[in-house]
Parts: structure tokens; C-alpha cells; sequence
């Protein structure tokens, strides 16, 4: 329905995670590995996704827009970040031997809070 694959390997979370929001955010997948961006919105604006059920993400490049969601437990997930990727990007740590850059969910939920609402995506009731 979505276009992804469910493999039970390191892919699985960010599968659920791209379906999760392309769903709440009325976002349009790209293809499955595109680079940089997972989905776009009507209006155009490319959305890098990033699903977790740990403490931290991992970031290989600055994202027009990231939208970050934690998986709980439960089934149910949460809004970690919703923002300019620019803003977690300048926050995240120095460049890993994998290629990529961590930041915190408790570093990003900080940063959101500080966020006009007219910068996040709108989230389906």
C-alpha cells in the first residue's frame, strides 16, 4: 500500500516510521533508499524521516525537514521533532566512523519546543 518493505532487519523501524508519517502528515513517499529525503509535501517541501525506539537518531546529511517520531512500547508514537532539519543538523554531533551524525531525542524535543507552529508540518487530528 505504501510501497515499503517489512523485513524483519534494521529496516523495519524506518519503514514503520516513513508509513507512520506519511500517513499523519499527508506526506508522498519516494522510492524506498532515495537519498537525503523519504517523502514530500503537496507543497513540495522534501521531508527526511527518522523513526526511533532509542534515545538518539543518526543524521548522514542536513534535511530540508525532519520529522522524528518514537515508536513506544505500546504501539502508539510520539512527535519528537517536527522542524527545519537545519536546526537538528547545526545541533547534532560530530561526523561518526558510520557516516552519520547523532543527536538526542531529549536534545530534539527540546529544540521543537522553542519551534513556531507555523514551521511544523500539520499533523492529522
Amino acid at each position: 500500500m505504501f510501497g515499503r518493505h517489512f523485513t524483519p532487519d534494521g529496516h523495519m523501524v524506518g519503514s514503520i516510521g516513513e508509513v507512520l508519517a506519511a500517513y499523519h502528515y499527508n506526506l508522498e513517499l519516494l522510492p524506498a533508499s532515495a537519498e537525503r529525503h523519504d517523502a514530500v509535501t503537496k507543497d513540495g517541501i522534501n521531508v527526511q524521516i527518522k523513526a526511533t525506539q532509542a534515545r538518539t537518531i543518526g543524521l548522514r546529511s542536513k534535511p530540508e525537514h525532519l520529522i522524528v517520531l518514537h515508536l513506544r512500547k505500546d504501539g502508539t508514537n510520539v512527535e519528537v521533532f517536527n522542524g527545519p532539519g537545519k536546526l537538528a543538523w547545526e545541533q547534532a554531533g560530530k561526523l561518526q566512523k558510520n557516516g552519520q551524525r547523532s543527536i538526542g531525542v531529549a536534545k530534539l524535543s527540546q529544540i521543537m519546543e522553542a519551534l513556531n507552529d507555523k514551521v511544523k508540518l500539520p499533523r492529522k487530528p
